[in-house]
């Protein structure tokens, strides 16, 4: 495991002020003791999609992402700091996970909004470990996990993967006595097993089809992320961008077929974001290799900058 910081923050520059403000020209790293704000942390790694048989490149996405935040605009005054990159060295991803959840501990700890950026789907284990150290891991509370992707990676498998996440989170909150509280939206019925929908039924998972996420059902999809959002003490959105239409997401682990539209995904964050329950989020599976034109690094930057703007 290497702890590197960030680079890469350059811009377009229009002049000085706070009228010309963008995400390259306000962020700031992140020290120790710093007042509270947004931080981001990346996660270099696609030894999850490896293992899950995906297409690796997806350990490249943080600083993909960051060059696409770089030139956006900033109408209002906001903390933003950059944390730098957990990088996961050769196949050692447990050790990863681990320094990613303890880096994520001490920002939460701190007061900070935290933001991972992957990276594979693996994150999800990382970010969960991360936040039951930061809440106390022998405490009694309950997160409520909202996953916007195509997959609901529940897999049983030897080794952890991207795959996995959430059957290692299931294990960890039981084994803690906690209850494990999952809302999978975007849910593929052509990416899912009937293995992997029956283990979500015995989990109790809550699931949102892709078909299902649509403009004309935005109120039940809005209605679904408040009740869920109401019945827990806090909340983490992880957002896969395989669950965006292969058009508008090209460059991921695992392209959709079909796929969410952006405005419904969009409305989806908002309303984790707005929710007054939103401890954490993070973005996984941008895979810059197989990207056109940064279409999908300029759809999950602009996905993250309105999560970050609109927290509640």
């Amino acid at each position: 495991m290497t702890w590197k910081q960030a680079t890469g923050w350059t811009g377009r520059d229009d002049g000085p002020g706070p009228e010309h403000a963008r995400w390259h020209n306000t962020i700031q790293t992140w020290t120790d003791g710093a007042e509270p704000g947004a931080v981001l942390l990346g996660f270099a790694s696609d030894e999850g999609v490896r293992r899950n048989k995906g297409r690796v490149g997806a350990r490249d996405g943080a600083q993909a992402l960051r060059a696409a935040l770089s030139s956006i605009a900033l109408h209002e005054p906001i903390r933003l700091y950059d944390a730098g990159d957990i990088e996961v060295d050769g196949e050692d991803l447990e050790a990863g996970q681990d320094a990613f959840a303890d880096v994520l501990a001490q920002l939460l700890r701190e007061g900070h909004f935290t933001v991972g950026l992957g990276g594979g789907h693996e994150i999800t284990f990382a970010s969960y470990a991360g936040l039951a150290r930061a809440l106390g891991e022998d405490s009694g509370w309950s997160l409520g996990i909202v996953n916007i992707d195509a997959h609901f990676d529940l897999r049983e498998a030897p080794l952890p993967s991207s795959g996995t996440g959430f059957a290692q989170i299931a294990k960890a909150q039981a084994a803690a006595g906690r209850p494990f509280r999952y809302a999978a939206v975007g849910i593929s019925e052509a990416a899912n097993t009937k293995v992997l929908f029956d283990r979500a039924a015995e989990l109790g998972v809550e699931v949102l089809l892709d078909t299902e996420c649509h403009w004309g059902n935005l109120p039940a999809v809005h209605e679904f992320i408040a009740n869920f959002a109401g019945s827990v003490d806090h909340l983490y959105l992880t957002i896969d961008l395989d669950a965006l239409p292969a058009s508008v997401a090209p460059g991921v682990s695992a392209p959709a077929g079909f796929g969410v539209s952006l405005e419904v995904v969009r409305e989806i964050v908002l309303a984790a974001a707005r929710s007054g329950k939103l401890k954490h989020a993070d973005i996984a599976e941008l895979n810059p290799l197989f990207d056109i034109d940064q279409r999908t690094a300029r759809t999950g930057a602009r996905l993250l900058n309105d999560l970050i703007l609109n927290r509640g």
